[in-house]
């Protein structure tokens, strides 16, 4: 391998993690190249809501402003239960100051603001990692059509079903997340939401958010024993006692089916993120149920802090261990939250009202002001 490709990163994955991973080792001066199985990207019609640690991270890409000039910012959270009552509210705002607070976007607008102004040269779509192989001081991608790519470090940020993950640890369980196993996603007219809204019901919760354009960004998840498959029309009478508000949106969605994303909610924890000079980042690390929406979060923060290890060594060797030393504990402590959370989602409806004005606001303050400071 020529001097050139050893200090090359091969980047495996073009979604949100892996072009966070490409745009911070592009602003270290770190050549690159990123290695995409699909030939387009996956669910562009879709949003994202991002949290002010996300929108921190984007601040420290320069794309604050840009953020800025799409989809709306996220100023308070409602908790309600599924007959519309309030249980407790967020003013996210004075939580996380006017600078960077959280903004819901489009997947779409989120992928090209991550893009940005990057060289197209560093970017190859329609390729699939058939394996890797390893040496002492390289790792070389073995791709589908027959070729190989070789570089210093190859980053796994290919997603929750990552192949390179398979590649490094063999074939491991993904865990169904304690919250629900299925959940849905769609686009819809706003029905006149002025806030993060969630509605928390028997087994069944339902969200919207302000995006953009008179639309709102949905998510609906049942739990077990409620579900039918992928099939969102099966979980209609999940929803019979919500608002009016929720069953017409609901509705509306069902109707146009190709329009609705079904999401299965796995989790992935595993013991080691890192082989030698082969590193793990985003969700095909540490997939977490969405509960407080660090999914896009981490990947940005893992993909500022391993970027910045590189650029800081000419050795690579250590840089795996020690960007995981450094991630761990944000991880860990979102995805015990994320845990702790899920279980209140699931108590009976009765326990769950009486408990969350209480104990909502504190674990929303719990959650979060560990993410306000950055790792790395």
């Amino acid at each position: 391998m020529d001097t050139q490709q050893a200090g090359r990163v091969l980047v495996a994955g073009g979604g949100i993690a892996g072009l966070a991973v490409r745009r911070a080792l592009h602003q270290q001066g770190i050549p690159s190249l990123t290695l995409e199985r699909r030939d387009v990207q996956a669910d562009a019609g879709l949003a994202i809501n991002l949290p002010g640690n996300a929108v921190h991270a984007l601040s420290r890409f320069g794309l604050l402003d840009a953020l800025r000039a799409v989809g709306a910012p996220v100023r308070r959270r409602e908790y309600r239960t599924e007959r519309g009552r309030l249980l407790f509210a967020v003013d996210e705002t004075a939580f996380w100051g006017t600078e960077t607070g959280p903004h819901c976007l489009r997947r779409a607008d989120l992928l090209r603001l991550l893009q940005g102004d990057l060289p197209p040269g560093d970017i190859r779509q329609g390729i699939e990692i058939a394996a890797v192989r390893q040496g002492p001081q390289d790792v070389t991608a073995e791709l589908a059509d027959g070729s190989t790519e070789s570089g210093g470090l190859l980053v796994g940020a290919d997603g929750v079903h990552s192949a390179v993950r398979r590649s490094l640890f063999g074939e491991q369980a993904l865990g169904s997340a304690m919250l629900a196993s299925q959940s849905w996603r769609f686009m819809t007219p706003n029905p006149g939401v002025e806030a993060w809204t969630l509605w928390a019901g028997a087994g069944a919760l339902f969200l919207l958010i302000p995006v953009d354009r008179g639309e709102a960004y949905g998510w609906a998840s049942v739990s077990a024993g409620r579900e039918r498959g992928s099939d969102p029309a099966a979980i209609r009478g999940a929803f019979a006692p919500f608002p009016r508000l929720v069953r017409d949106t609901l509705d509306a969605v069902l109707s146009q089916p190709d329009a609705v994303h079904h999401s299965p909610l796995e989790e992935v924890r595993i013991p080691a993120w890192t082989r030698n000079r082969v590193v793990l980042l985003g969700d095909a690390a540490h997939a977490t149920a969405p509960v407080w929406a660090q999914g896009a979060a981490l990947a940005l923060e893992d993909a500022q802090v391993l970027a910045r290890l590189l650029a800081e060594r000419t050795d690579w060797d250590r840089v795996g261990p020690d960007y995981e030393r450094l991630r761990r504990p944000h991880v860990a402590h979102v995805q015990s939250m994320t845990d702790r959370l899920s279980r209140t989602a699931r108590m009976p409806d009765w326990a769950r009202n009486v408990l969350l004005p209480v104990v909502g606001p504190r674990s929303y303050r719990a959650t979060y002001a560990p993410l306000r400071t950055p790792t790395g």
